[in-house]
């Protein structure tokens, strides 16, 4: 088959997903980008720019079977726009993230006109795939209760439809070589994320701060993308852990963050807000013991580890909760009980060379 893939915001797990996919697909792929950044101008622009290109590649002969693109473009306002050709084949868009649950400081802050350019392109396209159950649940939830906040022509009809028309497929990682004996010394703890308020960095140093003082002794991993507002509590802490800091910041290549992922002993998340969770994905590939607030689509992708209860990854979500399950953990000596490839087994569900063939199939389907 010859794909046409529109892919918005051409950055970030955007990107990845997309390389990854394209690389082990057994399709063709005619794949157009944009550079990630602005991403409201991406929104505002994209259709207009994709519609242009393609209809310059059909009038030189193009032709495709499907179209693929992300949540970013407005998918019905790029269908009025394209040629005929183009226009009636089948599409898909994939959810990497919305506009409608995607966390901002202050409600206010919101622009409910990238919703709705959501919306129209949840409804414009044949399939839409989520990257977990969590997160189409929790879309059309809030798309039910946004719906019904309009003064009257409320299309409430269409969460049914979208539903219908929906699938979930996991985003791909690359296999980590089998780990190891651990390094001596104190236990690796690993938090790995966008350095930003909706994934509670203040929880995580206020449990470190805790075990700090009772006097555990540990290695942080603190590493991920940091944007222009950094939460002030990343400053203070590079200070008040410095004696027990591994690596600190953005890892540059792929080869440091795979470095940092295998190093890790445990990976922690205090995240409040999480479509996928790509990086605990990958750590717990890499043989990291992962340690979760039961919440988010966390429950989801750590499903299925054998020899454990499923509330083994799992605390409370408090501080205190934190403390307890990190405190209980590093005490027990070995994470895993001995064998840390259970988890490694597991996660190969999520390798490319099975979320490939997974994507290449859905688009057949189609």
């Amino acid at each position: 088959m010859k794909v046409l893939a529109l892919e918005g915001y051409y950055g970030g797990s955007h990107k990845a997903f997309l390389d990854g996919w394209v690389a082990h697909s057994r399709h063709v792929w005619t794949v157009l980008t944009l550079a990630p950044n602005k991403w409201k101008w991406r929104m505002r622009h994209g259709a207009v720019t994709f519609a242009q290109q393609v209809n310059d590649r059909i009038a030189r002969g193009e032709k495709w079977d499907v179209v693929f693109c992300c949540d970013m473009l407005n998918l019905a306002e790029f269908g009025g726009l394209v040629d005929k050709c183009a226009r009636d084949l089948p599409k898909i868009v994939y959810f990497h993230e919305n506009q409608l649950t995607y966390p901002v400081r202050f409600e206010s802050e919101r622009d409910y006109q990238y919703v709705m350019t959501n919306l129209t392109t949840a409804i414009a396209a044949d399939r839409v795939w989520f990257n977990s159950a969590f997160h189409r649940d929790e879309f059309l939830s809030a798309l039910s209760k946004f719906l019904k906040r309009m003064p009257d022509n409320q299309p409430l009809e269409a969460i049914d439809d979208i539903r219908a028309k929906s699938a979930i497929h996991p985003p791909g990682i690359y296999p980590f070589a089998p780990g190891g004996e651990r390094k001596e010394g104190p236990v690796r703890i690993l938090w790995a994320g966008r350095w930003e308020h909706d994934k509670n960095p203040e929880d995580f140093f206020a449990a470190m701060k805790v075990l700090k003082e009772k006097g555990v002794d540990f290695r942080l991993s603190i590493i991920g993308e940091q944007f222009r507002d950094v939460p002030d509590v990343f400053e203070w802490a590079k200070e008040f852990f410095a004696g027990h800091i591994e690596r600190w910041g953005y890892q540059e290549s792929t080869e440091e963050y795979r470095a940092a992922l295998m190093e890790a002993d445990t990976v922690v998340s205090t995240a409040n807000h999480e479509f996928f969770g790509i990086s605990v994905v990958e750590a717990i590939a890499a043989g990291a013991y992962p340690v979760l607030p039961k919440r988010l689509a966390y429950p989801e992708i750590v499903a299925g580890i054998e020899g454990v209860s499923k509330d083994d990854f799992f605390y409370d979500g408090t501080v205190n909760g934190l403390v307890e399950k990190l405190a209980g953990l590093i005490g027990t000596g070995g994470l895993w009980g001995g064998d840390d490839q259970r988890a490694v087994r597991v996660m190969r569900r999520y390798g490319w060379n099975m979320s490939a063939s997974d994507l290449d199939e859905a688009l057949a389907d189609l």
